[in-house]
């Protein structure tokens, strides 16, 4: 079956859930950029969650716990202290991590020159790396460069950033990351007003037969999941809400459940 077909039915051993379709398999190669498939008309609601939040003293063994209860990839905060008022971790982790989960490891750099550590994150276990536009001379060089090291790539804006800012680049980006809190820190409320930005997002792909898919990322928790869906949020990273209190499991399952049913509602 070529890469692309959907096949219905559970994933097995012939490839992996299509992403935009429960149920739907295909042949789905880490290298591969999503826009090589043909999607179905179900989008599927993913859960990110965040190890920012997380117990690092039990990092492996939360990790596990997010993606049994839903996580379908681990997004990992790369911040240098410098982009951010915010330092946290590097390449050191990331290996880390490659060695408890098999999920897709999306690293989201908060950095200056992103340029210079995108080798080394990939070389590391990064399945993903999303850069900002505003940290970027040559966003298309760079989202280029992310993709030569068998990665997708990821853009991303911050709430102040108009989504025109990524017009001449939308047809080469794999997903683009919306900043719904300003980037920095965890647990930070959400902005209401980057909503639009989503379902402009959401216009503009379907004006332009694109196939990049849309993230968000802050404030993404049960009292506000529901409206980041419905605006067009498919790939959802919450760190407080799964890792802050109790559970990670129970709290990413009550994530998706709230999420889906915010999708079936839409559709």
């Amino acid at each position: 079956m070529p890469i692309g077909s959907c096949f219905g039915g559970d994933a097995d051993s012939r490839g992996q859930e299509c992403p935009r379709h429960i149920g739907c398999v295909l042949e789905f190669p880490k290298a591969a950029s999503l826009r090589d498939f043909r999607f179905c008309e179900t989008t599927l609601i993913e859960l990110a969650p965040s190890i920012l939040s997380a117990d690092f003293a039990r990092l492996g063994e939360q990790v596990r716990a997010a993606g049994e209860g839903g996580g379908s990839v681990i997004h990992v905060d790369i911040m240098d202290g410098h982009f951010v008022p915010n330092l946290t971790i590097g390449p050191p982790v990331v290996k880390a991590l490659r060695k408890v989960t098999k999920l897709p490891l999306d690293c989201h750099l908060m950095i200056e020159n992103p340029d210079e550590f995108i080798p080394v994150f990939a070389e590391a276990g990064a399945d993903w790396i999303s850069v900002h536009q505003e940290a970027c001379r040559h966003l298309n060089r760079t989202l280029h460069l992310i993709k030569s090291h068998d990665c997708l790539a990821g853009a991303v804006i911050n709430p102040a950033t108009p989504v025109a800012a990524l017009a001449e680049v939308l047809d080469i980006v794999d997903y683009v990351l919306v900043m719904s809190v300003n980037p920095g820190f965890g647990g930070q409320k959400f902005i209401p007003g980057t909503l639009h930005k989503l379902r402009q997002l959401a216009e503009i792909r379907s004006q332009r037969g694109l196939t990049f898919r849309i993230e968000v990322d802050g404030g993404v928790a049960l009292d506000t999941v529901s409206d980041v869906v419905r605006a067009g949020g498919e790939i959802l990273v919450a760190g407080n809400a799964v890792f802050g209190n109790g559970d990670p499991r129970k709290n990413a399952e009550a994530l998706v459940k709230a999420a889906t049913e915010a999708a079936l509602l839409k559709v």
